[in-house]
């Protein structure tokens, strides 16, 4: 079982902890996170682009001369593709990018990240994180002792008084248990935890 470092807001160490085997331990699979990021990549498309085809661009009713007899090539229409202001051909159009991988793929590229976290040393474990009040500096305090600058900040449930004292620290976000994602793990460089997040995600993914 990996051993970590049990640290309070100061930054202070105040024991040891030790994560499970199953989720903080597992065998990295490159392959799985790397699929299971463009899966999430691709469905924040929002697949809205969009080109007008020849029939739906203003104009280009009248055939622009008679087809024999002028000496030039033949044309139906100012709007088709070959003309300037004409239609486009075979562009895009609106779309969904939309597709799912299957649940073990997800849970394997998760714990892939997480075990990446532990063992590149960017996991922290605090023992708590609680605020009075909603103040951003208290939150900026606590990620200096810790000297995290740019973090995913994981708890256990929602607690107003943290996520809203961090919203506005560049490159930091907050994230409940069951909202985490590889993505989110792998693009930030530090991963902080409480300890009962800890344990809530053993309890979830295990």
């Amino acid at each position: 079982m990996p051993k970590v470092d049990l640290l309070n807001k100061e930054g202070k160490k105040v024991g040891d902890i030790e994560l499970a085997d199953s989720i903080f331990a597992v065998e990295v699979n490159e392959d799985v996170m790397h699929e299971v990021v463009l899966n999430y990549l691709a469905n924040q498309r929002q697949g809205t682009q969009s080109t007008k085809t020849r029939t739906e661009v203003t104009g280009g009713g009248k055939k622009p001369w008679k087809q024999k007899g002028t000496g030039r090539a033949r044309q139906g229409s100012i709007r088709a593709p070959q003309w300037i202001k004409g239609g486009i051909a075979l562009g895009p159009k609106p779309r969904s990018y939309r597709y799912t991988l299957n649940k073990k793929v997800r849970r394997l590229a998760l714990k892939s990240a997480l075990t990446t976290k532990v063992q590149e040393n960017k996991l922290v474990v605090l023992d708590s994180l609680n605020f009075d009040e909603i103040k951003t500096k208290n939150m900026a305090k606590v990620l200096e002792n810790l000297n995290v600058n740019k973090a995913l900040v994981v708890l256990a449930d929602k607690n107003l008084n943290v996520q809203a004292s961090a919203r506005n620290i560049p490159n930091i976000k907050t994230a409940l248990v069951n909202t985490i994602n590889t993505y989110d793990i792998l693009k930030y460089d530090m991963f902080v935890v409480t300890k009962d997040a800890v344990a809530k995600i053993e309890e979830v993914y295990a």
